[in-house]
């Protein structure tokens, strides 16, 4: 019979393997700092050739170029070269990393394939290099997700464990990038794992630590956006900060619109799919030509905004023609990243509006809309919090930026029903709901659903008469589909089901109930959680469990069948959609 040790209704699941898994993080952590190092450096290097002629691993901004109309080909060359690869490399380069990880994740057992983690961030380098208006954080974790997933395919793991992996080296990477280590945490927790377990939380937290701790030396220190110190918030600066909460909300939405009409513009086209970065590199190149701010990466420009340097026409352009230039070109399959993107479109309209804000300046509603737009659009209004904070370090900014963050992702809730990343992976094929609650086999115990009320019959008692009862409708022996087998000292003998009745009669019926049933038993305790009996029924390909006393393994003390199981969930319904009256009396 199984046993169960006394610690198993523990607050969480405990666990040795972490131990292993946060020091596989360490070495996950390592690369991803890494690669992200490598990446950054590739983009720069990429920039400097395509934009300057030079060979230089230095960031200068594409915006200083003196192309002149030129420009327009630059991107749409590297749309040529991103459009070839993904065609003849793996077509999984395309898009902002976040949607394929998740797929990976989700479907594909956390596997990913060598390729992935060779041309996503090629690719990503090319588009960025060559104008292309997106963020390294999408490349970047998908890269140290694909890392994350070679390392943990070396070793003899489960899909869960990979899975942790997976998301150690998206967490490293990110943290590595932007030298954000909470922030990534906290995305892995809201977007990538699906679950909150120490398994799982503890290695990523181990791997983000790691890799930004290597991002000093390789990439220097944070924050990478410093901000003069503001006073704490008062009631005006809260209540302004609710409004552009809600506009950025709004933003959020028709950003989402905007891409994903693109999208649907592109599948339009009679040309394959190969060639449609190429025409999102022209509507790069000709946005350039308008506002050269909207090429690239970016960071320039989000340092602008947060030193309240951008003004009047010049917010305008760059809210416009980023949007644009981003969601069609994004739209067109090409490899980029969502977030520093986010941060300039979220940071342009909260400088916008600080013109009617009579309270706060211009650099803390362009801080404010950049967290709140990020949060809206993610919908990971937790991660963009301390995103912001950990690219500022502007502590006193964190109620107002709360306050922002959740306008936003309530109104993005209830304005739509996927996300700008969840939506790429539906149009796929796939669901992926993204709320947290405590599973009701977690949180019932087996004795609070279970039939104590237990019918059991001897073990000398023959199969032909349980079936002569059964046919009479004896309602000792027709309530469930399997009974208990109790000897005369009240002790659990074995199980007998219909199945072993109906193959008993096929002989000659006149076997006992112990020579027909089972007595190698599979039962439950009435202290443990129901859904440890659930795995074990699951695990045993049974449909019943007789429950029984631990201090007393042969007591019977009540049965678990199917509907017991089943009306863990329908207690759970009955808490989410049955309303009570507002006050009750409890005389």
């Amino acid at each position: 019979m199984h046993t169960q040790p006394p610690d198993a209704l523990a607050d969480f699941t405990r666990d040795t393997r972490v131990l292993v898994l946060a020091l596989m993080a360490v070495v996950i952590g390592v690369m991803s700092a890494l690669v992200a190092a490598a990446l950054v450096w590739l983009i720069n290097v990429i920039t400097n050739l395509a934009f300057f002629g030079t060979l230089s691993g230095v960031f200068r901004s594409p915006a200083e170029h003196h192309l002149g109309l030129w420009v327009i080909l630059v991107p749409a060359a590297g749309g040529i070269v991103i459009g070839l690869m993904a065609r003849f490399g793996s077509e999984k380069i395309r898009g902002h990393g976040i949607p394929e990880a998740l797929e990976a994740i989700l479907y594909g057992s956390s596997r990913m394939e060598p390729r992935v983690a060779v041309l996503k961030p090629v690719s990503s380098a090319l588009s960025i290099g060559t104008g292309g208006p997106f963020g390294a954080e999408g490349p970047i974790i998908m890269t140290g997700g694909a890392f994350g997933s070679l390392f943990a395919q070396m070793f003899h793991l489960s899909s869960a464990e990979r899975k942790t992996l997976l998301v150690a080296g998206a967490a490293g990477g990110m943290a590595a990038i932007f030298a954000t280590p909470i922030a990534a945490v906290l995305l892995a927790v809201e977007l990538l794992l699906f679950e909150w377990k120490p398994r799982s939380f503890v290695p990523v937290a181990v791997s983000s630590i790691v890799a930004a701790m290597l991002r000093v030396p390789l990439l220097g220190a944070g924050p990478i956006f410093p901000m003069a110190p503001h006073a704490a918030p008062g009631a005006g600066i809260m209540a302004a900060a609710l409004a552009v909460g809600i506009v950025a909300g709004a933003g959020s939405t028709a950003l989402t619109a905007l891409v994903y009409g693109f999208e649907d513009l592109f599948g339009k086209l009679p040309l394959h799919w190969m060639w449609w970065p190429v025409i999102g590199g022209l509507g790069v190149g000709a946005g350039a030509l308008i506002d050269p701010r909207v090429l690239g990466v970016g960071y320039d420009v989000i340092r602008s905004l947060l030193a309240g340097n951008l003004v009047g026409g010049v917010l305008i352009s760059l809210l416009i023609g980023k949007a644009l230039v981003w969601s069609f070109s994004l739209g067109s399959g090409t490899s980029g990243g969502v977030l520093a993107p986010l941060l300039i479109i979220g940071g342009a309209l909260g400088a916008l509006e600080a013109q009617w804000i009579p309270v706060g300046d211009t650099a803390l509603w362009a801080l404010v809309g950049m967290a709140a737009m990020m949060g809206g659009t993610m919908r990971s209004p937790l991660t963009a919090i301390m995103f912001a904070f950990e690219l500022t370090h502007e502590v006193n900014l964190l109620l107002p930026l709360l306050v922002s963050c959740i306008a936003a992702h309530a109104f993005t809730v209830l304005a739509l029903r996927r996300s700008i990343l969840t939506e790429k992976v539906a149009r796929r094929g796939y669901h992926i709901t993204r709320e947290y609650s405590v599973d009701p086999f977690e949180s019932l115990r087996v004795e609070e659903v279970m039939d104590a009320d237990v019918q059991s019959v001897p073990p000398g008692m023959s199969v032909r008469d349980l079936s002569g009862r059964i046919e009479s409708g004896d309602p000792a022996v027709t309530r469930h589909h399997a009974l208990p087998i109790v000897d005369a000292e009240g002790k659990l003998r074995g199980i007998i089901t219909r199945g072993d009745v109906l193959r008993a009669l096929e002989q000659d019926g006149e076997e006992t109930v112990l020579e027909a049933g089972t007595n190698d038993l599979v039962v439950a305790y009435p202290d443990e959680i129901l859904r440890d009996a659930a795995q074990r029924m699951l695990r045993s390909d049974v449909g019943r469990l007789p429950v029984v006393s631990r201090e007393d393994p042969r007591r019977v003390v009540g049965y678990l069948g199917r509907p017991s199981v089943l009306s863990a969930l329908r207690q759970r319904m009955t808490e989410e959609h049955e309303r009570e009256s507002g006050w009750r009396n409890y005389a």
